[in-house]
């Protein structure tokens, strides 16, 4: 190994660690257990499917790294606590926590209706919240800590029509990962959170009409979306107890400058 590949593993390395990657089964979660694995992390799947579950770690298990899955719900907090004792009786300690879990619908304010309104903040918000709170109490009998990565938004920053309950959870977790970042500094607990911008994925091409690429572009300085693997580096930073050592509340914008436009 060169000094400079030694010098990067004492950086950014994380083998001997175990990631839990909540919402792993999706485009994101499953790009960001792909290079948190390669890392050297051993890498836990955990979704509502058990079938994409399963076809995520056989992906992730093709390209040579340790990855096995459990399914949660997310919404249910003992289907959470389940999650973390299965997941400390396969490993030992759970290291980091990656929050991925998220979903979107798209209305005029008039149509929001309160059900998807209560849904949706029971996915992004509140089951962060009650995964972060479940996930701590166990990484603070860690001899290192542990390590938390929240997935916020562009939205969490600034408003998009249509989106009303998904921008407002998403501002949320802004909140969530401040607070919990400033409560748990001393323990030996960081909690971080990565606010992409526009990457694509199954949930939100629903509603990503022309006239919504168009002005999306028009407010994007890069004039492109982002590639999932653009995320990788920012968690690799946030995730690591070393490169990342004394960052905690921190908010990370991967977003080809849309937060530093004003179109």
């Amino acid at each position: 190994m060169s000094t400079f590949s030694a010098y990067l593993e004492k950086l950014f390395g994380l083998s001997g660690e175990t990631a839990v990657i909540i919402g792993g089964a999706g485009e994101l979660g499953g790009v960001l257990g792909a290079g948190i694995g390669q890392a050297g992390a051993h890498i836990i799947v955990a979704d509502m499917s058990e079938p994409a579950c399963k076809s995520r770690v056989e992906k992730l298990n093709n390209i040579g790294i340790s990855a096995e899955y459990l399914t949660v719900d997310i919404t249910n907090r003992d289907s959470i606590k389940s999650l973390l004792d299965k997941s400390t009786k396969k490993t030992g300690k759970v290291d980091m926590l990656v929050n991925c879990a998220g979903i979107n619908v798209g209305t005029p304010f008039l149509e929001v209706d309160p059900a998807t309104w209560d849904k949706i903040f029971a996915v992004n918000l509140k089951g962060m919240m009650e995964s972060c709170q479940i996930f701590i109490e166990s990484m603070l009998k860690n001899e290192n800590g542990g390590s938390i990565l929240n997935i916020g938004s562009v939205n969490s920053d600034r408003p998009l029509s249509r989106v009303f309950a998904y921008a407002a959870s998403k501002a949320g977790v802004i909140s969530l990962t401040q607070n919990i970042a400033q409560e748990f500094a001393c323990q030996k607990i960081r909690c971080n959170a990565i606010c992409p911008g526009f990457f694509p994925a199954e949930q939100n091409r629903k509603i990503l009409s022309d006239e919504r690429v168009a002005k999306i572009m028009e407010g994007t300085p890069m004039r492109r979306y982002g590639s999932p693997d653009e995320l990788v580096g920012a968690a690799l930073l946030l995730l690591s107890q070393r490169a990342g050592s004394y960052i905690t509340g921190s908010a990370v914008y991967v977003d080809g400058g849309f937060t530093c436009s004003w179109f």
